[in-house]
């Protein structure tokens, strides 16, 4: 996750793009860059580390121009590092491109324009566009030679491109990553979320997925990828600055549960190598910790609890270790004793969780390494813990956590890999496999968030419902209970997970016509006892909610509702199978008339125990 500000006028170019840029840090970065076009010249400042590194490289080596393009960037494919910087150029340095996103077929273009002569300047996935728009610029048609690069790309993008020969114009196009533009008096501005332009102009286009921009001084044209013409309609914005980084929806859960798509992306892109199908954590942990390790210890509270859950059939299916799970608040008075050399993982959105804090200071004083997984960079977990491991996810308003959550599953499946690569555990091909699922999980999440709308209808129905039973298997189970916790925590019904197997010792007492059932029944080697429990729920005029995959017969006829996500790998069914059940959780809250963001009693970091 990254921020984009382009602009083109009559002002100091410069000076709106680090401005804009400071209004995007909240969304977190690790390296910085501006490029600005004057007298044909592109004059390109690129550093490592917080705006203010590259502000005072500007005052040392002062740009001119009254076109440019802006970037802030989290590091994913290559470390940070200014050659890894955005903005990113072309072989002749003629062609400026930023970019958020991921290009997911980039290994094979890539390796077709090196076959073609083309000399590549970084690790990034990003350069490539630079290269095949360059492959594509007659000089005269900026627009079509993008257009043409597009066409050849596969993967998320939000994309601003300039060119040295064309003074006159920039290009921005989107497809499953926000851009949006801002009209303004003989000038426009583009940004990847309003807060960056609303000091200039109120009046702004949001471009919708396919769309391609031509932005000029006095016009905007936006076009799809054939270049038709298309009209989207200008908004006036009337937000406050709150509301502005709420980028128009309603509440900052549900803005969060829609940067999923990017924030899982941004959490494993720049620690997988998909040319070699390797996972690259050694600056994490080392390899040869990893290779030694006799066992490993998750500990953690609340949604993090069930994240850990989901990750120890990871480490033991997968990486072939012997895995313990351990609720942190109650860590400390069990009085186990560990393996020496088992590793513990101490789980943490915020980083200051003051039971996670606890255990891991416990384990610490026994002589055990210990390692945070913290989305909070300086955090007391990352200061106090041997190693680190940080999910990419950008900071999290809302108190019910849901991208926070998705981006520790994707940190932790990346460690029980890089794990089970280093003990040998883990056959290439198979790492392979999940390496490219992984990839490929982005386009899934925004498949699932593309039936909000089923979601939504269901949510209609159901939330004057008291209460819920959530019944999940294997690798789902732990979903259950995120998806029961999530109800609760924001609309205030009473829900149960539950595995699904021990319905019949206990539960299946509570089943009647008014009790609303979610059964998580996605392909996986425990389907068909998922159907076996949906029929026992009818069979007792219970209401049936299914999670499933699109266009599973069986499971429809089953189900009173269904709400259908996109198949993925059996490994990685959970990443998929809780976004249905935060948006169910979001809506119920939102049709009771509840405090979505911050519900009552709740804090986003708990700070004592």
């Amino acid at each position: 996750m990254c921020g984009i500000v382009g602009y083109i006028g009559s002002k100091a170019a410069s000076d709106i793009l680090v401005n804009g840029l400071r209004r995007l840090e909240y969304r977190g970065y690790d390296s910085a860059g501006v490029a600005v076009l004057h007298d044909g010249a592109i004059q390109l400042r690129r550093s490592a580390g917080k705006l203010s590194v590259l502000e005072d490289l500007l005052k040392k080596q002062p740009v001119q121009g009254t076109l440019g393009l802006g970037h802030t960037r989290w590091a994913t494919h290559g470390r940070p590092s200014e050659e890894n910087a955005h903005p990113h150029t072309c072989c002749k340095g003629e062609i400026v491109v930023v970019h958020n996103g991921i290009i997911e077929n980039y290994v094979e273009l890539k390796k077709r324009l090196m076959e073609k002569g083309h000399a590549f300047k970084s690790q990034t996935d990003t350069e490539v566009l630079a290269h095949l728009v360059e492959e594509a610029y007659d000089g005269k048609d900026l627009t079509g030679a993008v257009r043409k690069a597009l066409k050849q790309v596969q993967g998320s993008y939000a994309v601003g491109v300039l060119a040295s020969k064309d003074n006159s114009r920039f290009v921005a196009a989107r497809k499953d990553s926000p851009l949006v533009l801002g009209l303004g008096e003989n000038e426009m501005f583009l940004a990847s979320d309003v807060p960056a332009i609303l000091p200039y102009t109120r009046k702004v286009i949001f471009l919708e997925d396919g769309d391609v921009a031509e932005l000029s001084q006095k016009a905007v044209k936006i076009t799809d990828l054939e270049g038709h013409p298309i009209e989207r309609r200008v908004q006036t914005i009337i937000w406050d600055a709150v509301m502005a980084e709420k980028a128009g929806y309603k509440h900052f859960m549900l803005k969060e549960i829609y940067e999923q798509q990017v924030t899982v992306r941004d959490t494993f892109r720049s620690r997988i190598n998909l040319e070699e199908g390797r996972v690259s954590l050694e600056e994490n942990l080392p390899f040869d910790v990893a290779k030694k390790l006799p066992k490993i210890c998750l500990v953690a509270c609340g949604t993090s609890y069930h994240a850990a859950l989901v990750a120890r059939f990871w480490f033991e299916e997968l990486a072939g270790l012997l895995c313990d799970v351990e609720i942190a608040s109650e860590y400390r008075y069990r009085r186990s004793k560990k393996e020496p050399g088992t590793l513990v993982v101490a789980i943490s959105q915020s980083g200051e969780t003051a039971d996670t804090l606890a255990a891991m200071r416990d384990s610490k004083s026994k002589g055990l390494p210990t390692l945070a997984l913290c989305n909070a960079v300086g955090s007391t977990a990352t200061r106090e813990a041997e190693y680190t491991l940080m999910t990419h996810c950008g900071p999290e308003i809302g108190v019910a956590s849901t991208k926070a959550f998705t981006g520790q599953l994707a940190a932790l499946f990346l460690l029980a890999l890089y794990v089970g690569q280093a003990k040998g555990t883990l056959h290439p091909e198979l790492l392979r496999t999940l390496l490219e699922g992984l990839s490929h999980l982005p386009l899934a999440i925004s498949g699932a968030l593309n039936n909000a709308p089923q979601v939504e209808e269901v949510a209609k129905k159901m939330f004057r419902k008291t209460n819920f039973l959530y019944l999940g298997r294997h690798l789902n189970y732990p979903i259950a209970l995120e998806g029961a916790l999530k109800l609760k925590e924001i609309s205030y019904i009473h829900a149960e997970g539950y595995p699904a197997g021990e319905m019949k010792h206990g539960p299946i007492a509570l089943i009647d016509e008014n009790l609303p059932v979610v059964a998580i029944a996605t392909e996986s080697s425990v389907r068909d006892k998922m159907l076996s429990n949906m029929q026992e729920v009818k069979a007792r005029g219970g209401i049936v909610i299914a999670v499933a995959n699109e266009e599973d017969a069986d499971v429809t006829r089953q189900a009173d509702y269904l709400l259908s996500v996109p198949q993925v790998h059996e490994a990685l069914a959970p990443i998929i199978t809780i976004i249905p059940l935060q948006l169910l959780a979001y809506y119920i809250a939102v049709l009771r008339g509840c405090d979505v963001d911050q519900p009552r009693n709740l804090a986003k970091s708990v700070t004592v125990e």
